[in-house]
């Protein structure tokens, strides 16, 4: 994940506060509540930035990654590395409001 990370632009990158990132080996059954039945390799926990200015204290974004989805469906070493940064990509453009329509029109979905 380290190196999805590592690719994505200093504009972006600079925006990336108060986010944390964190692996798990499965979704938890609320998060699986939240991806209509679809194989879950990663979920955007939060409140996007084009949801307005927040003043005060707020518990860190969360972008969940999940590596028994993400090695279930890939087969070679390569294979998850780019899952990887697609899925890390996906949820970060949550952060910066990009709609899941969008991510699927452009190809990061």
């Amino acid at each position: 994940m380290a190196d999805a990370l590592d690719d994505i632009p200093d504009e972006f990158a600079s925006q990336l506060q108060n986010l944390v990132f964190l692996i798990e080996d499965e979704p938890s059954e609320d998060h699986l509540k939240e991806s209509q039945g679809e194989e879950l390799l990663g979920l955007y926990e939060g409140i996007a930035l084009t949801d307005g200015d927040f003043f005060g204290y707020a518990e860190p974004n969360r972008i969940w990654i999940f590596r028994g989805p993400t090695l279930r469906m890939c087969s070679t070493e390569a294979e998850v590395a780019e899952e990887v940064v697609i899925t890390v990509f996906h949820e970060v453009a949550h952060h910066f409001g990009i709609d899941e329509d969008l991510l699927w029109e452009t190809g990061w979905a």
